[in-house]
């Protein structure tokens, strides 16, 4: 397993998110409230970048801006349809104010 440096904490405003690509995976880091979370960033619906999308931080969802599925970015558990399938998620650590996404 291993840590990636994604960004520092400071990128990381509320409703900011941060898109990387590792490993042949396309990935986001977003800071909702006091929490920061890592998931896929392609919508497991339909091929649509979720960076793109609507935040709910009070929820903590993201909203797919082509079908608008919403997902619950600490599990990536659709809360509606048309997706059905849930985002992987990623964990996250903060060291020296850079933010670090865990890979196997």
């Amino acid at each position: 397993m291993t840590w990636i440096k994604v960004c520092g904490l400071e990128s990381l405003d509320n409703n900011n998110i941060v898109s990387f690509d590792h490993d042949g995976k396309e990935i986001m880091v977003v800071k909702a409230g006091d929490s920061i979370y890592a998931t896929d960033r392609i919508c497991t619906h339909a091929y649509a970048d979720l960076s793109g999308g609507i935040m709910n931080e009070d929820e903590k969802t993201l909203t797919c801006p082509l079908h608008l599925s919403a997902f619950k970015l600490s599990d990536g558990i659709p809360q509606n349809p048309p997706a059905e399938m849930p985002l992987s998620t990623y964990k996250i650590k903060v060291e020296d104010n850079d933010v670090l996404v865990l890979f196997d």
